[in-house]
This record gives C-alpha cells, sequence and structure tokens, in this order.
C-alpha cells in the first residue's frame, strides 16, 4: 500500500507534522514558492486578461524534481500549506504539477499539534480559489507598479532602483514624518509645582500642580511671567477644596495579532518586525522537547483576528482556577471583537493547547525563543482573566484664584496585572508617587513648603519605530500581518530608510525617490487609494469581486501616469544634486550622484572631466593606526560605513559611532 504525500513549505515544520501522523504519510517540504512569475520580465499578458505567465523558480527546479520523484508512488497528496493566501497559491501551484491522475486535499490548520493535525486530515477540503486569486491580484499589481517604475527610475536616478506599490506608500509616511520634524519649532511653556504641608499632624511634603487660575486652562509663556505668577502665590492662603474618590477598572488586551505582537516585542524585548517574525515561525513550525518530541507551540502568526478556540478558552480557564483561584476568572468568559477586515476563520495568536508553562520548556529554547513565547503566553492568559481594580483620588487645593490638582493611584485588586502588568500612561506614572498624599479633609489649610517651576518645550512628533510604524500601516489600511515585516525589510533594502538607534530615517535618496514618485503618481502614494486596493483584495478573498475587474480599474489609469512621467519626470540622473563643493581638477561645481555603492560626489562637467570622490562622514576611522574617514556604503544586506583607506584599512560598522567635538 502505498504512503499518502503530504507536502509543506518548510523542513522544519515537515518534520514537527511527520511525528504527528507517523509511518502511513511520507511528509515533503516545497522551500516556499515553486511556481511564481520570471524575474527577468513582467511576465503578464495584458491583453490577454492579464494572463500571468508562470514558471518554475530555477533555482527551486530541484526541489519540483524531488517532489515529483517522491509522490509518483502516492494516490493520495494532501497540501499542508499555511492557512494564508501564500499557502493557497503555494496548494495550487503544487496540484497543477503534480496532481495528475492522483486525488489531491487541501489540509489547514492554525497550530501544529497532534489535535490540530489529525482533526484537519479527518476533514479535507479543495483549493480556495477566491483565496488564490487574491493573491493572483496582489502578486500581479505588485508585478505591474514593480516592473514599470523601476526602469523609469534607473533611467531618471540611477541603475538598480525599484519601487513597489505598498512600500512607496510606507515611505512617504517616513519622508513626511522627517518633514514635519525639520518644520517643527518648539514652544516654550512653563509649570508650576507646589510642595505643600499639613498645619498639623503629619509632616511629610506632597506635591501638586497649577491646573487652573480664575477657573481656565493657561499657558505660561516665558520665565518673567511665570515669576509674577509664583510671587502672587506665594501671599496666598492654600485650602484643601475638594476631594473626589473613584474606582477604576483597567480591562486585560485582547490576544496578540500579528500587528500587536510585533508592536508589543519591540516595546518590550527591543525586537524589530522581522526578528520577532522570523522567531514566531520556529514557534509555529515546531521545537523538540522532552523525549525529542517535536511539537508547534503557538498558533499560526499571521493573522488580524482575535478569535480563540473553544479547546484553548477551556484551557486557559482550567490554568488560571488552578494557579491562581476563582476572584481570578471572570464570570462570564472574555470574547474580543475583531476589526472588521479580520479574517474571523483564523484565531488570535496563542500558545498551542496543550498549555506549556514558558518555565518548564526554557532549557529547550533559545534566549530569544523563550522571550517570545513567555510574551505570548502571558498576553493570551491574563487575556482570559477579570480586570484590575484602582482606586483614585483627586484632590483639589485652592489658593484663592489659583487652582492646584493632586492625585494618586492605589491598586485595589491586582486582576491580570498579577501575569501581565498593564502598559502605564504618562498620567499613570505620574500618580504613582504623589500617592503618598496624606489623609486630608474639605476646607483644611496647607501650609505652603516651597514652589517649583519647570521650563518645557513642546516637541516634535516621534519618528517612527518599528512599533509605530506598524501601528501606522495597521490603521491606515495599509499592507495585512503577512506584509508588515516584509515591508519594512524592503525600503531598507533598498536603501531609501536607514534604522538609527531603533527608529526610521529616510535617507537622501528616499526622499528623492519619495518626492518624484508622489509628484507623477499621485494615486499609487496616496495612502487612502492603497488602502482601497488592500479591502478590494479582502473583496476578492471573499468572493464579493472579480480580481480582473479589479485589476482593469488599475491598470489603464496607472499606465497613463507611466507615459507622463516618461516625458516630465526631472532627471537627477544627469543633473544629480548640487552642492557648495567644487572639482579639484577643472574648478566646476561638484554634484551628488549615486551609483552600485551609494552616493558619491562627481564633476557636474561629465564626461568631459571625470573627477569623483566619496562624501565622508566626518568621523575619524576608529580602526587602529588609521588616519581615514568612514564613507557610506551599501551592499546587499543594507547601508553600512567602511574606511577611506580600503583596502589598507577594512574597518566597517553598521551605525556611526559619536561624532567627536
Amino acid at each position: 500500500m502505498s504512503k499518502a504525500a503530504v507536502i509543506v513549505e518548510s523542513p522544519a515544520k515537515s518534520k514537527t507534522i511527520n511525528k504527528i501522523l507517523g509511518p502511513d504519510y511520507v511528509v515533503l517540504s516545497s522551500m516556499g514558492h515553486i511556481i511564481d512569475l520570471p524575474k527577468n520580465k513582467m511576465g503578464i499578458d495584458v491583453e490577454s486578461n492579464f494572463e500571468p505567465e508562470y514558471i518554475v523558480i530555477p533555482e527551486r527546479r530541484k526541489y519540483l524534481a524531488k517532489l515529483k520523484k517522491e509522490t509518483k508512488q502516492s494516490d493520495v497528496i494532501y497540501l499542508a500549506a499555511d492557512p494564508d493566501r501564500e499557502g493557497e497559491a503555494i496548494s495550487w501551484h503544487l496540484k497543477n504539477e503534480l496532481g495528475k491522475g492522483k486525488k489531491v486535499l487541501r489540509v489547514t490548520f492554525d497550530e501544529i499539534t497532534a489535535s490540530a493535525v489529525k482533526t484537519a486530515f479527518k476533514n479535507p477540503h479543495s483549493i480556495d480559489m477566491n483565496l488564490v486569486n487574491a493573491q493572483q491580484a496582489r502578486r500581479i499589481l505588485d508585478r505591474i507598479v514593480g516592473y514599470s517604475l523601476s526602469p523609469l527610475l534607473w533611467k531618471k536616478v540611477t541603475r538598480g532602483l525599484s519601487a513597489g506599490r505598498v512600500q512607496s506608500v510606507t515611505l512617504r509616511l517616513i519622508v513626511e514624518r522627517e518633514a514635519e520634524i525639520k518644520r517643527f519649532i518648539p514652544e516654550e511653556h512653563w509649570e508650576i509645582e507646589a510642595h505643600l504641608r499639613k498645619k498639623t499632624g503629619e509632616q511629610r511634603s506632597f506635591s501638586a500642580k497649577l491646573d487652573k487660575i480664575d477657573g481656565k486652562k493657561f499657558h505660561i509663556k516665558n520665565e518673567k511671567e511665570t515669576r509674577d505668577i509664583m510671587n502672587d502665590i506665594e501671599k496666598k492662603e492654600f485650602i484643601v477644596s475638594n476631594i473626589k474618590e473613584s474606582k477604576k477598572k483597567r480591562h486585560p488586551q485582547t490576544p496578540f495579532t500579528t500587528s500587536k505582537l510585533q508592536q508589543d516585542a519591540f516595546n518590550k524585548l527591543h525586537f524589530s518586525v522581522n526578528k520577532t517574525m522570523r522567531v514566531a515561525q520556529t514557534l509555529y513550525e515546531g521545537v523538540e522537547l522532552e523525549h525529542k518530541e517535536t511539537v508547534g507551540l503557538i498558533t499560526y502568526m499571521r493573522t488580524d483576528s482575535v478569535r480563540i478556540s473553544g479547546d484553548a478558552r477551556d484551557a486557559a480557564k482550567a490554568y488560571i482556577l488552578k494557579n491562581y483561584g476563582e476572584k481570578y476568572y471572570p464570570s462570564k468568559p472574555n470574547v474580543y471583537k475583531s476589526k472588521k477586515s479580520a479574517q474571523e476563520a483564523h484565531e488570535c495568536i496563542r500558545p498551542a493547547t496543550p498549555l506549556r508553562e514558558p518555565d518548564k520548556i526554557k532549557h529547550f529554547l533559545t534566549p530569544d525563543q523563550f522571550k517570545l513565547y513567555e510574551l505570548i503566553w502571558k498576553r493570551f492568559i491574563s487575556s482570559q482573566m477579570v480586570p484590575a481594580l484602582y482606586s483614585v483620588t483627586t484632590v483639589d487645593i485652592k489658593a484663592e484664584r489659583y487652582l492646584f490638582k493632586t492625585s494618586g493611584t492605589k491598586i485595589i485588586f491586582d486582576g491580570f496585572t498579577i501575569l501581565y502588568p498593564a502598559t502605564l500612561t504618562k498620567e499613570d506614572e505620574r500618580r504613582k508617587e504623589p500617592w503618598k498624599i496624606p489623609v486630608l479633609v474639605v476646607g483644611e489649610p496647607l501650609n505652603l513648603v516651597k514652589l517649583i517651576p519647570s521650563q518645557h518645550f513642546t516637541k516634535p512628533p516621534a519618528r517612527y519605530s518599528d512599533a509605530t510604524l506598524v501601528k501606522a500601516l495597521e490603521e491606515k489600511g495599509i499592507g495585512r500581518p503577512s506584509t508588515y515585516a516584509p515591508i519594512i525589510f524592503t525600503i531598507m533594502r533598498r536603501h531609501y530608510v536607514k534604522r538609527i538607534k531603533g527608529y526610521f530615517h529616510p535617507t537622501h535618496l528616499g526622499e528623492i525617490i519619495n518626492n518624484l514618485l508622489t509628484k507623477h503618481f499621485p494615486k499609487i502614494m496616496d495612502v487612502g487609494f492603497t488602502a482601497k486596493l488592500e479591502d478590494e483584495l479582502d473583496s476578492i478573498e471573499e468572493g464579493k469581486i472579480g480580481w480582473l475587474v479589479v485589476l482593469k480599474n488599475f491598470y489603464s489609469p496607472f499606465m497613463h501616469n507611466v507615459d507622463e512621467a516618461k516625458k516630465y519626470m526631472k532627471s537627477i540622473k544627469k543633473e544629480g544634486l548640487k552642492t557648495d563643493q567644487v572639482c579639484e581638477l577643472c574648478g566646476k561645481p561638484m554634484i551628488i550622484k549615486w551609483g552600485k555603492r551609494g552616493k558619491f560626489l562627481s564633476c557636474s562637467d561629465f564626461p568631459k572631466c571625470r573627477f569623483s570622490k566619496s562624501i565622508t562622514t566626518g568621523i575619524k576611522c576608529p580602526g587602529p593606526d588609521c588616519n581615514g574617514e568612514l564613507i557610506e556604503r551599501r551592499s546587499k544586506r543594507g547601508i553600512f560605513y567602511g574606511c577611506t583607506s580600503y583596502p589598507k584599512c577594512k574597518y566597517t560598522v553598521r551605525s556611526l559611532p559619536e561624532k567627536k567635538a
């Protein structure tokens, strides 16, 4: 009897599933996509209803040959790629290549556990062509944009550049944020804090902040105004005018979606988006635990759903009751609502069942795997617990026309925060210390110990970090869970953006590309238009709209813009960017150009004068006994800095050291 063949994407996943299914199945790996559009041309027949020209990826031919050989004797092939558009497309291509004369079935599961996998194999289904068409539509849209814009940028700026449909809009967000920061003019304002003490009894002082003058919010502009107000306040008597006590609940957060996991992993673990997804992939596909048992530890990590299966909810309930007691579990299970566009067939990102406590499997995991698994574990279990309860006391203190306020928070019941401490707001942080307010009563006079003025300046908007950029992409509807990490990776690989101390800065080249594309392709670079296209792709997936309709509506207006840009887009390649430097050979102005290794200075009289030189950073090379300076270079891995004395000095560094005064 021939074995049934099972095909997944990766060797790690195949190893885990093989152990679950046993000897009656042969589990094989496709190593991801085997079929795709050609690299050396667009590969789309626009005149024939956008027919894609699919080919076997040259470097994957050996994998396809191996799959054909190893499934030759199998009457049944199960396609077990990931449960999303990409997984469905991989399965469809594999069926077309391997399925002739065979029974081909699709199986999907959100977690790679014995229970989930065996249930999936008992309930196989056919390939969902709506998912396939949504993937095809995205792939073709991106190919049309990329293969139209890239040659244009080669001609107008420099060879080797590229542009993408979603990545370019993301670049625009970063460039425009940088422009906001450069335009920002800080405004001065002052605050006044009073240190007060009871007249009798407890002598410990406490602080209160000036909140209103004459019953209105105020804005103190400078130090002189501050001193005048302080001189007036010092003459007044301070009296407690109101005490308000209230109870405040803090509810647990939802279990993780992809974007929320990426944000929390950045904020709490300092993981980049790419690192988070890389580590999560290993936890999903399987880790070898005791007795050489390989198991998947989390559910599928590309999801925008917060749905929780009944089994997982029951397991969380049992754990909470056993380890924390009934007072930590709600009377009714917590149920969370996903956003409108979420795929409810998927689940949230949670620990796989049966639940495995992080500390009990820590020695089987790498440090990064443990940190991420623990984060996912705690977020999920805490999402099923009761809210935390706080007592908030707010005290109003009047000094005639001046109203001071102080407040403090005291925890009454920790609830879910016993496991997953809530992220405190700035206001919460401010209240923590002032809780040490003594017992006060309305009408009680207080002694003024001292007044403390403080100068402040309004701050510009912050640059995007991995966390805040992903949050912005999600809120604006740009991309989907599977694309956040690739988007960031791509704009960095293209050297349009660089990460400095955890924050994204546009490069000079990135700003130029953004400005050119925004001027000549306003729709492609429009956030709303990009979000609308994402919604249309979702509608294709849901069977509400045909994929050809979306492509046809997009193509003609876009190609009109391409034709116009070919005529009217400014050529930076020829003109370069002017500088105040002059050529050391002929005295003509030097201009900035771009080449394979990044930007450089070139004589504006090229090709008559071929003098050029690197643009130095003004930072001395830290290499031993080296008198060179660091210059910006780039490779396939991104931007780095090397010495002007190369190859004599081979010092390189990913980020610039501090420039010494």
